[in-house]
């Protein structure tokens, strides 16, 4: 099944978004319409396409092991873990950003070019290492795995670093963005040895998708 292409693709909304992006050069798997179904391997074998369903974090992984061709995921996951991949596109959905936040109540009296050594909980631990060494602060990282607006309001952390959407999240929890670190996307990622042994069929899928996402398609080696 060499001349296959499997594509790891996250469950919900970005697997929705995607089947809708590939179904615009002609790449689908019918196969994803059964209702209820629990199947996490789909085949369209006409089109000698497998789609694996797969948790966001782990895409990078399928595909860079060379379990899968292609996958979709955020670039903060990319960001985060730092993997061997070919990234060749910016798929321009899934907008968000990473951001600082900290409680209202510091904003007033808080400046952020004076900080030196602050504690921060966060689901993006090196991201967030990286980007406040770059500043010359110091930070203590407190890995969290979900609700992180918490911590401040339970006195874990003073600040955090998180995806924002609409900010809704952070404005019921009395929180407002100090920074942003990242703007984030849905971006399209290759296997590199699948770039050369299958260059034919995914260099068609790429520039089948580049003139549907506009011009200004960001290309990252």
């Amino acid at each position: 099944m060499s001349d296959w292409i499997t594509f790891a693709l996250p469950k919900g909304r970005i697997m929705q978004d995607s089947m809708e992006l590939f179904g615009k050069i002609g790449i689908s798997c019918p196969e994803m319409n059964e209702k209820g179904t629990r199947k996490l391997v789909f085949e369209n074998k006409e089109q000698k396409v497998r789609v694996m369903a797969v948790r966001a974090t782990d895409v990078p992984t399928y595909v860079e092991y060379g379990c899968a061709d292609i996958g979709v995921v955020g670039k903060d996951t990319l960001l985060e873990q730092g993997k061997d991949l070919y990234e060749p596109l910016d798929l321009k959905f899934g907008y968000c950003r990473l951001v600082v936040a900290e409680p209202k109540a510091l904003q007033a009296d808080d400046d952020p070019t004076n900080w030196s050594n602050i504690r921060v909980a966060t689901k993006y631990p090196n991201v967030t290492e990286r980007y406040f060494a770059s500043k010359g602060v110091q930070v203590e990282l407190i890995k969290l795995y979900g609700s992180i607006e918490l911590a401040p309001l339970v006195g874990l952390s003073e600040r955090i670093v998180d995806l924002v959407s609409t900010g809704g999240t952070l404005k019921a929890n009395n929180m407002v963005e100090v920074e942003t670190i990242a703007e984030i996307t849905s971006r399209l990622i290759v296997n590199r040895a699948s770039l050369k042994t299958k260059h034919k069929r995914i260099s068609e899928i790429i520039d089948g998708l580049e003139p549907l996402i506009g011009d200004d398609v960001k290309i990252s080696m």
